[in-house]
């Protein structure tokens, strides 16, 4: 079955079980997948829906919520798991086709600036794609990304440079050093093939990386990914606060148009 058909049978799918056509989705990372954003009108197993990958990275619980006119979807996957692009950018595309017009996409990642903390929230302002693979390739092509995010006013947030590594290990200190001469303030293995995706289907999209540990060489120690969930763990409840505010907010219609 083409890409194209997973899709359009996965949006059929919700369509037939969502009470409301969602405008806003929110994608959570690592850690962050049982945030509360308010009463659940509909809750759907990413195993029920077609095409949706199964999840299999711990803090990921793999469902999408219906709050309100709001989709949450509950983890995701990672190219690193062995995932093909097309498999990690196909919710937001089945999320296009539903009509969803604002994107928030969450992540924990590794603070590179020795600005950024643990437990700090950054609005993520651009991003170096470092994956070595796009998921636009073989088309579309030539898609304008002079500027991907949305950095949300008001909020008291940092903002920085996303760096999108493919996993699934952790940096080393030398790779470190080089992202941050390549003008990086954070790093981690995701966001960036949904954001990409989502700017080309005519999305408005807002990133915010919750920094869980210091990448490797700019602290002491090492890093593991029971020390991110823990993290992400202690600080979910500030980022949910930033989230919920970001949702209350009336967000304009996108420049673009969302492709029906």
């Amino acid at each position: 079955m083409g890409e194209d058909a997973l899709v359009r049978r996965a949006a059929d799918y919700l369509r037939r079980r969502l009470p409301t056509a969602p405008r806003r989705a929110v994608v959570l990372g690592s850690g962050l997948g049982d945030l509360d954003f308010g009463r659940v009108g509909t809750d759907v197993p990413y195993s029920r829906i077609p095409g949706f990958p199964a999840v299999q990275v711990a803090g990921h619980p793999g469902r999408l919520s219906l709050v309100g006119t709001t989709a949450i979807l509950r983890g995701r996957v990672h190219f690193y798991e062995g995932h093909s692009l097309d498999d990690i950018v196909r919710p937001v595309r089945v999320l296009a086709r539903l009509g969803v017009r604002t994107l928030v996409l969450t992540n924990a990642a590794g603070a590179v600036h020795p600005k950024l903390r643990p437990g700090d929230l950054m609005a993520i302002a651009d991003h170096l794609n470092l994956m070595g693979i796009n998921p636009l390739r073989g088309g579309p092509h030539f898609v304008d990304l002079s500027s991907v995010y949305e950095v949300p006013k008001g909020l008291g947030l940092k903002s920085g440079v996303y760096a999108a590594m493919a996993g699934p290990s952790y940096e080393t200190p030398a790779e470190v050093r080089m992202l941050r001469k390549l003008g990086a303030d954070a790093v981690g293995m995701s966001t960036v093939p949904e954001a990409i995706v989502a700017r080309q289907e005519g999305m408005r999209v807002i990133g915010i990386s919750l920094i869980t540990n210091l990448a490797a060489g700019v602290g002491k120690g090492g890093v593991s990914h029971a020390d991110v969930i823990r993290t992400a763990g202690r600080a979910r409840e500030k980022l949910g606060r930033v989230l919920r505010k970001i949702l209350a907010r009336d967000l304009p219609e996108p420049a673009h148009p969302v492709r029906p």
